[in-house]
């Protein structure tokens, strides 16, 4: 199984005051570096989904897109775009914010999808479901796209027309989401 890691670093970062999330240095590296540095091991191909600091975000070495418009219309948004520039049949989104992702995130997703024939499967822990954390099949890019063309912008609502598979993960700290300068 071949899969295209998106890492999403498209949003406006209100909460954290407007800045570029994934360009916050997290323990002396950007947060965007702290997930690509998890994630590349784990994937045949990495995209950045950015809608500002597109330069910067070129730097490391991937390809990086932006969202089809520039309304900020939220990770599905991200999950378009990163699908559109997809070279693989699965899609794996993951966010810029939550640089302690698991290391055995793609084998878990996959492994689940393989098993239950299913085209979603989404991370979930202790805390509830993590619906940024997906992988999905690359079949569903018109539907994600006709959801977004609905108004809609809702990751676990788009995900529940695909009746996803959820892949219960243990340890909590790995989808820490870094919305706040003191927790850097």
């Amino acid at each position: 199984m071949q899969i295209t890691a998106v890492i999403l670093a498209g949003g406006r970062g209100m909460r954290m005051g407007g800045i570029d999330k994934g360009l916050v240095d997290y323990q002396g590296k950007a947060m965007v570096a702290q997930v690509l540095q998890r994630i590349r091991p784990q994937v045949d191909q990495v995209i950045i989904n950015a809608n500002r600091n597109l330069a910067t975000y070129q730097q490391y070495g991937v390809t990086v897109v932006a969202d089809a418009t520039d309304q900020f219309d939220g990770p599905l948004a991200g999950f378009q775009a990163g699908a559109a520039h997809a070279a693989t049949d699965w899609i794996l989104t993951v966010p810029c914010d939550s640089p302690l992702l698991p290391l055995d995130l793609v084998a878990r997703l996959s492994q689940a999808v393989q098993v239950t024939n299913t085209l979603v499967a989404v991370a979930r822990s202790v805390s509830g479901e993590h619906p940024v954390f997906c992988l999905f099949h690359h079949s569903l890019k018109a539907d994600l796209t006709a959801f977004l063309s609905e108004g809609q912008r809702r990751v676990s609502g788009w995900q529940a027309r695909h009746s996803p598979v959820f892949v219960t993960f243990e340890d909590e700290q790995a989808f820490t989401n870094i919305n706040h300068a003191q927790q850097c």
